[in-house]
């Protein structure tokens, strides 16, 4: 969902939510409410290599037969909402994109880091002519895939300005898998969450969460709350909900002894 929201509304707004934060934490968002949010050292931020502007061409109608017809034109049907609501008056654009152009970057980035990641998104009245209609900043919110041939089917983007909140489902990275204790000890990892969803500022979306497994022994869990994240995102899942788990391997080294 995006929402718009004034920088200092967001700035009163985060304040409120930070109390769950430690003071220290709340020190770094910017004193001027107009002041861009900023990644921070330490922490995922967006590869430039991916940092691609997505091209697009208006849709003249919505339909079945239209969406067909964009397919067999090598395009991919897709729209524009300012909020995830858009039916109900979100300044809604139908568009279609480039299939080429979707399948690469799912292809390279994968699919749940594609629905995470912000993009540039230019409408030019044809591919290739200096006639723009629109650019904005787009967050892909869902893509459609082809069951068999990984074709994407249709592209679903929001419009995510500075001073949105988006709701994310950031990606997890598990690392320190090979200097885990209790991997080491023979345990398994058992991942229950692929993804976690937060509120974030638009300018600082991460584009994953590493997740350290370095220090953790058999039977210890890592929770959502114990994620490392910019202090500016709201956690919208239970802070005790887990992550992870280094479970006791399935058969012991004595029973296959036995």
């Amino acid at each position: 969902m995006l929402i718009k929201i004034t920088r200092s509304t967001l700035s009163k707004s985060l304040n409120l939510q930070l109390r769950c934060f430690s003071q220290a934490a709340a020190a770094i968002l910017p004193d001027d409410p107009s002041a861009p949010l900023t990644y921070l050292d330490g922490l995922p931020r967006p590869d430039p290599r991916y940092d691609e502007t997505i091209l697009a061409i208006p849709r003249a109608s919505p339909g079945t037969r239209v969406s067909v017809k964009e397919r067999k034109a090598g395009r991919v049907p897709s729209i524009v909402f300012e909020q995830e609501d858009g039916q109900h008056g979100g300044n809604k654009r139908l568009i279609s994109v480039q299939t080429n152009q979707i399948r690469k970057l799912v292809g390279h980035l994968g699919r749940s880091f594609f629905v995470s990641r912000l993009f540039d998104l230019e409408v030019r009245s044809e591919f290739g002519s200096g006639d723009l209609i629109e650019k904005v900043r787009v967050l892909p919110r869902k893509v459609h895939l082809h069951s068999g041939t990984d074709a994407p089917l249709n592209v679903t983007f929001l419009r995510a300005p500075p001073e949105a909140l988006l709701k994310i489902d950031v990606p997890l990275v598990f690392r320190g898998d090979d200097v885990s204790p209790g991997l080491r000890k023979g345990g398994y990892l058992n991942t229950i969450k692929r993804t976690v969803k937060f509120l974030c500022p638009a300018d600082i979306v991460p584009p994953y969460i590493d997740v350290d497994l370095s220090e953790l022994d058999v039977e210890q869990k890592i929770l959502a709350g114990d994620l490392k994240v910019h202090p500016a995102l709201k956690l919208l899942r239970s802070k005790d909900e887990p992550v992870c788990k280094i479970a006791g391997g399935r058969v012991s080294d004595q029973k296959k002894s036995k």
